[in-house]
């Protein structure tokens, strides 16, 4: 399934509106906090756009949160990646990375995205540091890491996680 992104600019006013709004009247719930923290760094200039995403549409994830892509299933409660009945040893930041990528599969990301998908700092520039974690990645989930199948390169944007699979 490919997802479509949407970009809203959103003026002032109603920026200030749907804060107070936000504030005042939502649900006690994480994504509510979340996007009026996320709010409030588009107002303090912290952040220059927010990525929102709706929890618990996703059709493509099986009852468990199962994420199956050909012979590779990943388990985001125990974070555990199998390829073809075996379990992948993958770091910390190497599950993020691949969490991230296929629960948005066929969306392209940036490697900046994508840093700032996984880490909780600021984007430090360095494009190297996430081109070295997706070779590794690759070198661990990939049947051939020299012909990439989940994880794809979209020469000069970034990678993008295989919808077609």
């Amino acid at each position: 399934m490919k997802k479509n992104v949407g970009i809203i600019s959103l003026d002032s006013a109603f920026t200030k509106w749907l804060h107070e709004k936000i504030r005042t009247s939502a649900p006690d719930t994480p994504g509510a906090k979340e996007l009026l923290e996320g709010i409030d760094d588009l107002m303090n200039g912290k952040a220059d756009s927010l990525m929102l995403e709706l929890g618990g549409m996703e059709t493509r994830f099986s009852v468990n949160n199962e994420i199956c892509c050909g012979i590779l299933s990943i388990y985001p409660q125990t974070r555990k990646v199998i390829r073809n009945g075996q379990e992948i040893v993958l770091t910390p930041k190497e599950f993020d990375i691949l969490y991230f990528l296929a629960r948005n599969r066929g969306e392209v990301f940036t490697k900046e995205q994508i840093y700032q998908a996984v880490w909780e700092s600021e984007y430090l520039l360095d494009d190297s540091n996430i081109m070295a974690f997706i070779r590794k990645l690759r070198k661990k989930i990939e049947p051939n890491p020299d012909a990439p199948e989940y994880i794809l390169t979209i020469w000069g944007i970034g990678y993008k996680f295989n919808d077609k699979l």
